[in-house]
């Protein structure tokens, strides 16, 4: 199974950017997805979540009416989009694949429920 996240770069603040992140070797329609980051010397936090369907998604406070999660199934991708980005959203962005269920509550913010990982895409804002 692998995970390739891509998209990141160098934005000034208030711009915009979109990662993508593809899977292969596993069936990304029953993947739930799930995008994390991690601020340098600070501990990897979530960001966003979508179910395998596409039907719930969920976002960290701090990025709520910002960031955009949704997924192509027929091309086994999700994407993160982030508009508005602000200094603080600096940080390396990591895409993760997992099961969920709805039974599962709020575990998708937690790491442990996630499978698969991607080895990370870097995003700085300049202010």
């Amino acid at each position: 199974v692998q995970l390739q996240a891509s998209g990141g770069g160098l934005v000034q603040a208030g711009g915009s950017l979109r990662l993508s992140c593809g899977l292969s070797g596993r069936t990304f329609s029953t993947s739930a997805m799930g995008w994390f980051r991690q601020a340098p010397g600070k501990e990897r936090e979530f960001v966003a979540f979508i179910s395998a369907n596409g039907a719930f998604t969920y976002y960290a406070d701090s990025v709520k009416g910002r960031f955009t999660i949704s997924r192509d199934n027929a091309k086994n991708t999700v994407f993160l989009q982030m508009n508005g980005l602000k200094p603080e959203d600096t940080a390396v962005y990591y895409c993760a694949a997992g099961r969920w269920t709805i039974g599962s509550g709020s575990r998708y913010r937690s790491e442990s429920e996630y499978n698969y990982w991607g080895q990370g895409t870097e995003v700085t804002v300049s202010s």
